[in-house]
């Protein structure tokens, strides 16, 4: 029997134990809960990176004006513009991951990792990881399976959803996966990875989730963008070495609590935060008008 992550600790006593790279048990896992062979799990997670990195380039490319017209071709905005803060690769990173939530909010592909709220994140830093250090596909997927991993012990002993912890149980997961995988891919070790994992999350612990007018567009797009930067800043920490100081599986038990005591308004209701300011009200009220207009029209087709 694979094993279930329940925890970090008990995760990496199972790679220990039975001299397995970190990514293997989730490999295990995978083909024992789908009924699945080797091979199969890995065209699967081929399959879903394409769709990543489709995310990203149609996001740069195609038009991306969502009908509430709150996101308006941000992502490449921000890749065309002239003037870097940091680095061309750190402007890269933002773009790209504004750009496949951007496809997201505009009803495109994407891969919910771990959620559609959230899938702007690993699509961003694993595009970028792997152009600046030209790594192979298979080192990515297998990086993929460690995000994985990851995310199944933070739904066990947290949750990545929105509506019960807010949008560190989504964004911050999402950041969370990123950045042990970023940490994998480059060589570093499990104890570098998780701590990775412990440092992300305290950098997104509290976050809640606001969306204006109930919709995934604003503040969700920006935010994997602030992801993803926060992803790469906690897998530099991690592979220099400094600790977190609270251990992972802490960080995650942190998480769960905060997110338990976190008010219902500020868990994907659009009750509180930024959907509550006057300009998240007046543009809820008129993106409910303009639904409301539009039913009758539908209706209209219907009967006749």
């Amino acid at each position: 029997m694979s094993f279930l992550f329940s925890d970090f600790k008990g995760w990496k006593a199972y790679c220990e134990e039975h001299n397995m790279n970190l990514f293997e048990p989730v490999l295990e896992y995978e083909k024992d809960q789908k009924n699945r062979d080797a091979q199969q799990v890995w065209e699967g997670l081929g399959k879903a990176y394409d769709v990543m990195k489709n995310a990203v380039e149609t996001g740069l490319k195609e038009d991306m004006t969502s009908r509430s017209g709150m996101i308006n071709n941000g992502a490449k905005k921000v890749y065309k513009h002239n003037l870097t803060v940091l680095s061309k690769e750190f402007q890269n990173l933002i773009s790209r991951a504004l750009a496949a939530k951007e496809v997201n909010s505009c009803m495109g592909r994407i891969v919910a990792a771990p959620t559609a709220g959230a899938s702007g994140i690993l699509p961003g830093t694993l595009y970028t990881l792997q152009e600046i250090h030209n790594l192979p596909d298979r080192k990515i997927l297998e990086g993929l399976l460690v995000g994985a991993g990851i995310a199944l012990v933070i739904e066990q002993k947290a949750s990545l959803a929105g509506a019960v912890g807010g949008c560190q149980a989504e964004t911050g997961s999402a950041a969370a996966m990123a950045s042990g995988a970023i940490v994998y891919c480059l060589g570093g070790d499990m104890d570098q990875v998780f701590n990775a994992v412990a440092i992300t999350i305290q950098c997104m612990l509290g976050l809640v989730c606001d969306p204006v007018a109930g919709l995934v567009e604003v503040p969700c797009v920006v935010r994997n963008a602030s992801a993803a930067a926060i992803a790469n800043s906690s897998a530099q920490i991690a592979l220099a070495n400094v600790s977190g100081v609270i251990p992972v599986d802490e960080c995650v038990d942190a998480m769960g609590e905060v997110g338990q005591s976190m008010e219902n308004r500020y868990k994907e209701t659009a009750l509180g935060g930024l959907a509550a300011t006057i300009t998240g009200q007046k543009i809820s009220k008129s993106v409910l008008i303009q639904d409301i207009e539009m039913l009758p029209d539908e209706d209209q087709k219907e009967q006749d």
